[in-house]
């Protein structure tokens, strides 16, 4: 069944165009409570007077407020209460949906994109993304009418007061309780976005010195020249402040990059690898899961290690699905999304950031000697000149089925002599088809991307 208003992750706009528009979030506020009433019907769970009950979170977007009363008027009028928490990070939603034992939990944010984007996603009572066949079953519900319940039974909301202090806690719990932060200086970028109270608090319980940069939201400056999407303000501060390290956050919290003390930066894949290499010194990895986007050089390293890899698709819920159908517990993407499911049931950037620190801290990690660096944690991982570009794609542009950017593709590959690979991708978020060249040689890496990137604009226009 094709899937009419969700994407890879929810749904997701600009807002004030459909879908994003108050009408629109409140019937999928209805639609996804009457399915959460269904479901809790079939499993007998609902007795006489009990409600099912979801939480909704959301960034720091200046849209947030008219979203979230949205989508608590469509489900209190579908009969489920709702617990608000304000803005907080989506991973922190997954958790405390989890932890308070509630059947759903709704995220308002666009993640990386600008503020006047913005989006809905959900999780599982189980804090995992919901399944596709339950996406669709809401989908099914969006068109048809609005109703609503016997004012008895509307749906009630109330306000979780300490839910900042809970997540803080958790992320906590992942990080050795025998280790901390003590003597180290960690820049944190929040991107503005929702983890800006909550990182920083995380970083200085545990003993850093903690210097703050995107952690003044307004509404319209998520993500704005800071965060994960934007790493030059991390590494202009760790430099200016000569710090030990840096952290980069998007604008949900997700995903996250890491910048040195020298201002190298290190991407989701470099990070995942530190991890991986981490847990080696425990026990066997049974196996990684990438995406399309993930470095060759990476694949490479793990086998080098005797580490299993496969390629999902790119998005951080087809990671999931492959983590779970090979029973494996580490995964991730180069944006920065990482998945450790023995810490967390989703991406986590706090968390993530966490096992990258703890690996860094524990005996023999390399910050637990003088002068070592996240750089030694990598050992002789290093990564393939990659080049993405974006480029902007029509509204039903068929650009798999035009013969110019086929015959270009196919030339491109063989331009790389077999030291490379070529992957075209449409976005899951924004109408960009995504060009990406890799390879041993960065000229001729660049050259090709530039050729096919140019042979698409031109299809595109043409």
């Amino acid at each position: 069944m094709t899937r009419k208003y969700f994407g890879t992750d929810g749904v997701r706009g600009r807002v004030g165009e459909a879908p994003i528009t108050p009408d629109f979030v409140m019937r999928l506020g209805y639609s996804a409570g009457k399915v959460l009433v269904a479901q809790e019907s079939a499993r007998g769970q609902i007795k006489a007077g009990a409600r099912p009950a979801v939480l909704i979170g959301k960034d720091t977007r200046i849209s947030g407020y008219m979203l979230e009363a949205a989508l608590e008027a469509g489900f209190s009028a579908a009969g489920v209460d709702v617990c608000l928490v304000g803005p907080m990070p989506t991973p922190a939603v997954a958790y405390l949906t989890r932890a308070l034992r509630l059947q759903a939990g709704i995220v308002i944010s666009a993640s990386h994109n600008p503020f006047y984007d913005n989006g809905i996603k959900f999780f599982s009572a189980h804090g995992t993304k919901l399944p596709d066949a339950v996406e669709l079953e809401i989908e099914a519900g969006i068109d048809g009418p609005l109703a609503c319940v016997q004012s008895a039974d509307l749906g009630r909301a109330r306000r979780i007061d300490d839910a900042a202090g809970r997540y803080i806690e958790f992320c906590k719990s992942t990080f050795p309780s025998v280790l901390d932060l003590r003597g180290l200086k960690i820049v944190v970028d929040c991107a503005h976005g929702a983890a800006y109270h909550i990182a920083p608090h995380v970083l200085h319980e545990l003993g850093a010195e903690v210097v703050s940069i995107g952690a003044e939201p307004n509404g319209l400056n998520i993500n704005h020249e800071v965060g994960a999407t934007a790493p030059r303000a991390l590494r202009d501060t760790v430099l200016a402040h000569r710090a030990d390290l840096g952290i980069a956050l998007d604008g949900d919290g997700d995903r996250v990059m890491m910048v040195d003390a020298a201002g190298n930066l290190y991407d989701g894949d470099q990070l995942l690898y530190a991890v991986v290499r981490s847990r080696l010194r425990h026990g066997p990895v049974a196996g990684v899961v990438g995406t399309l986007m993930t470095n060759l050089a990476f694949e490479h390293a793990l086998a080098d290690l005797g580490v299993p890899f496969a390629r999902a698709a790119v998005g951080d819920r087809y990671v999931m699905e492959l983590l779970e159908k090979n029973g494996w517990l580490y995964g991730g993407e180069n944006s920065g999304h990482i998945l450790c499911l023995d810490k967390h049931t989703t991406g986590d950037g706090i968390v993530s950031a966490l096992q990258v620190l703890s690996a860094l801290r524990e005996p023999g990690g390399e910050f637990h000697e003088p002068h070592g660096d996240l750089h030694a944690l990598l050992g002789s991982l290093t990564l393939y000149p990659q080049k993405l570009i974006n480029v902007p794609l029509a509204k039903g542009f068929s650009w798999k089925e035009d013969p110019s950017i086929a015959q270009v593709q196919s030339e491109v590959e063989a331009s790389l002599a077999g030291e490379g690979r070529v992957l075209l991708r449409a976005s899951g978020t924004e109408p960009l088809l995504r060009v990406m060249v890799e390879g041993r040689v960065a000229n001729r890496v660049l050259a090709a991307a530039e050729r096919l990137a140019a042979a698409v604009r031109e299809a595109v226009s043409s």
